[in-house]
């Protein structure tokens, strides 16, 4: 394997478990509230969460990529307020793995909270603790297998995003190259022999961690 390769493959796993440390706190707040909570909204707020995961990626992408671009919104008050751009950066990788990958782990976050049971979190409550005090020592604890097998499966799917990446960061050498922009990349140049080394190293990693997250699953339920 080639440096170039080995390079693809590091930057793609480090963006990966960025991205997913990224929304790992909105993740978990987002899935408590839909787990435990009711309020006016709650299904608009629902449809927008699970949006990605029915959206064609590019589409997200585009919409990534008019928030974020110098003319957008979101991106002319980064520029102005901390000089700094999103798009076509390592920051845009991260902007979209992390929004592709957001439903997976409030739906696997939202699973595992409904299953603590809510009578353990109303004992503490009633016993004086505060909701913050219930949430760290009783729903959290209870519930971490499933968090951490939904922060598995957003990894899982953050590394093998394509369409809302190549949209808002681009395919730059060096600078936001993702391995499954580079599989594409190199169908497209014809070079089979690369295709299948990074193909079977991208399989080789999803079966790893989806098989991680099974386990932890089914530990859970036994």
């Amino acid at each position: 394997m080639s440096a170039e390769e080995y390079q693809v493959i590091v930057f793609s796993v480090a963006m990966a478990l960025l991205g997913t440390l990224v929304i790992l706190p909105p993740g978990i707040a987002l899935g408590w509230l839909l787990a435990r909570k009711e309020w006016v909204g709650k299904t608009l707020v629902e449809t927008v969460v699970a949006l990605p995961l029915v959206l064609p990626p590019v589409v997200t992408g585009l919409v990534l990529l008019r928030l974020f671009g110098r003319r957008g919104p979101l991106g002319s008050w980064l520029d102005q307020t901390f000089q700094t751009d999103v798009v076509f950066t390592w920051k845009a990788v991260v902007l979209a793995l992390s929004v592709m990958s957001l439903p997976l782990l409030v739906r696997n976050v939202r699973a595992a909270i409904e299953e603590v049971s809510p009578e353990l979190e109303q004992m503490a409550r009633t016993l004086g603790a505060p909701e913050w005090r219930v949430f760290l020592f009783i729903t959290l604890p209870l519930a971490k297998r499933g968090i951490f097998a939904g922060m598995l499966l957003a990894f899982a799917r953050a590394l093998g995003e394509f369409g809302a990446t190549i949209m808002v960061a681009g395919n730059i050498p060096g600078a936001t190259t993702t391995l499954s922009v580079s599989i594409y990349q190199h169908v497209q140049l014809g070079q089979d022999d690369t295709v299948w080394k990074l193909a079977a190293v991208s399989a080789g990693i999803a079966f790893t961690v989806l098989l991680a997250s099974e386990m932890l699953l089914k530990k859970k339920k036994a």
